[in-house]
C-alpha cells in the first residue's frame, strides 16, 4: 500500500464510551483509576499499549487535553507522533511533543500553526491546502519512512478515518464498565448514516482474537474487511 499499515487501539466500555463523560474535565485515565472492580485489571491496557506499533496517529486536541501545552518536558519515548491539529496545540506544545517523541510530524491546514516557528531537529510540518487523511499517511510513509501506525483518537477522527477506508485492524481493550450518556464519547462519533446508499460506508470486521483478560476485561482484535 502506498500509506501505512493502520491499527485503531482503544480502551473503550462495554457500551463503547471512550471516556468517563462529556467535556475535557472526564477522562479514562484519570478517572478509571479511581473506580473499584476497573481499577485493578486497568494495568492490561497499559501494557498492551507498550507493544504498539512505533508510530502513533493522535490530535492536537488530546495533546491539549493532557496537558501538553502546561507541563514540564518530559522524558523521550521510542515512539513517534504524528499529529493532526489547526488551533489546539501552542508553540509550548509542540515543543513539549519534540522532547518526549523520537520524531514528531505535525499535519495542519493553518497557514500560522505554531510548530511552523519552531526548530527542532526532529520536527516535521506537512502542511496542507485542504485537509486530506488519505493524503496525510501517504505522505507519513513515503517520506519519513512510517510503514505501521496505531491510531489513539477521539471518536470524530476515528470515523472519518474508518469511513474512508484508512483503517486496517480494530485491537479493543474492552473494561468491565457502563458509562451511559448521549453527549459522551463513544468509539466511532462523527455524522450518522441516513440513507440506503450509506451503508457501503459500513466498516466490516473479521475476528481475529478475543482473549479474557484478568478482572473481566476482554480483548478483541479484528481485521478490516476492505
Amino acid at each position: 500500500m502506498e500509506r501505512p499499515v493502520t491499527t485503531l487501539f482503544m480502551l473503550m466500555s462495554v457500551d463503547g464510551k471512550i471516556s468517563t463523560g462529556a467535556g475535557d474535565c472526564r477522562d479514562f485515565d484519570r478517572d478509571l483509576p479511581h473506580v473499584p472492580g476497573v481499577a485493578e485489571g486497568l494495568h492490561q491496557y497499559y501494557e498492551l499499549e507498550q507493544q504498539t506499533d512505533l508510530w502513533s496517529l493522535n490530535t492536537g486536541r488530546v495533546m491539549a487535553k493532557v496537558g501538553a501545552n502546561e507541563l514540564p518536558l518530559p522524558e523521550k519515548i521510542p515512539v513517534s507522533f504524528a499529529i493532526l491539529d489547526n488551533a489546539h496545540l501552542l508553540e509550548s506544545g509542540v515543543r513539549w511533543l519534540c522532547a518526549k517523541c523520537q520524531r514528531v510530524v505535525v499535519v495542519t491546514s493553518n497557514a500560522s500553526h505554531p510548530a511552523l516557528g519552531v526548530e527542532e531537529a526532529n520536527l516535521s510540518v506537512i502542511l496542507q491546502e485542504q485537509p486530506s487523511l488519505a493524503e496525510a499517511l501517504v505522505r507519513l510513509k513515503a517520506d519519513f519512512g512510517c510503514e505501521r501506525l496505531t491510531v489513539q483518537s477521539g471518536g470524530t477522527l476515528n470515523a472519518a478515518l474508518v469511513r474512508e477506508g484508512l483503517i486496517d485492524y480494530v485491537d479493543i481493550v474492552v473494561a468491565p464498565l457502563l458509562v451511559g450518556g448521549r453527549e459522551t464519547p463513544t468509539l466511532m462519533d462523527g455524522p450518522s448514516l441516513a440513507s440506503m446508499d450509506e451503508l457501503a460506508k459500513l466498516c466490516v470486521l473479521e475476528l481475529e482474537a478475543c482473549d479474557a483478560l484478568e478482572g473481566s476485561y476482554v480483548r478483541l482484535r479484528y481485521r478490516v474487511r476492505h
